[in-house]
């Protein structure tokens, strides 16, 4: 019970997926994601392990309609199972099974995909895809929580939504530049988009705690308070 977006920014290199949905810790399931190689989406009734499956067969460098077709291959309940894939390069797939709870579908744009079950109508994997495309020069986080954002506007999930998740990876990172997530919130989708807001501005920062320790600022310095041993 739930609905997504996968993009891919050209002009930047990143690729990133958001998700909202009624269910508890849905972006440590659902979304899973490989710096340098793609991501892989499972959801409806969601198994994790299929995402690991995904993100190898994408490693051996396969297609993401390739890699949709393996994981339906490696499991016996692929008809419970809705599924994404994009690759760091853009290429996009989704595949869903009889048994998703309905209304439910996909939809491929232009390096984005979306998908969603247990929707209001059909409208709102359409206007999750219009809200993506709304600002295309716009940061890849603030255009996939428009996503969600303009499904949410077009009737959203037939339960009432309480967690949400962002996450992006940048070609110039081992690991996601942005990992975001909100639970157990009667707004998840607007909390995520608070805590992306906060997070852009301290981010550079925290980076630079990866690469260069030494240089980076003080915790007090990024988020305006006075610890200095910092995360």
């Amino acid at each position: 019970m739930t609905f997504s977006i996968a993009g891919h920014c050209a002009r930047t290199g990143r690729f990133g997926v958001a998700l909202a949905t009624s269910s508890i810790g849905a972006g440590g399931r659902c979304p899973h994601v490989r710096p340098g190689i793609g991501l892989i989406l499972t959801q409806a009734r969601t198994d994790p392990r299929l995402g690991p499956i995904g993100l190898d067969l994408l490693s051996a460098g396969r297609s993401a309609s390739e890699t949709i077709a393996g994981i339906l291959a490696s499991t016996p309940h692929g008809s419970w199972r809705q599924i994404a894939a994009l690759t760091a390069s853009g290429d996009v797939a989704c595949a869903t099974g009889d048994d998703v709870a309905r209304p439910a579908g996909g939809l491929t744009l232009d390096g984005a995909v979306v998908v969603g079950n247990w929707v209001h109508d059909d409208s709102v994997i359409a206007a999750i895809g219009a809200g993506y495309e709304a600002n295309p020069a716009a940061d890849l986080a603030d255009r996939l929580i428009q996503g969600l954002e303009g499904g949410l506007a077009a009737g959203g999930e037939l339960d009432p939504l309480q967690s949400a998740a962002v996450i992006v990876c940048d070609p110039d990172y081992t690991f996601p530049i942005v990992d975001l997530r909100v639970d157990l919130s009667a707004t998840p989708i607007i909390d995520l988009r608070v805590a992306w807001r906060k997070w852009d501005v301290v981010m550079e920062g925290y980076l630079q705690r990866a690469l260069d320790p030494a240089n980076a600022p003080m915790t007090q310095a990024l988020e305006g308070h006075t610890s200095k041993a910092g995360a």
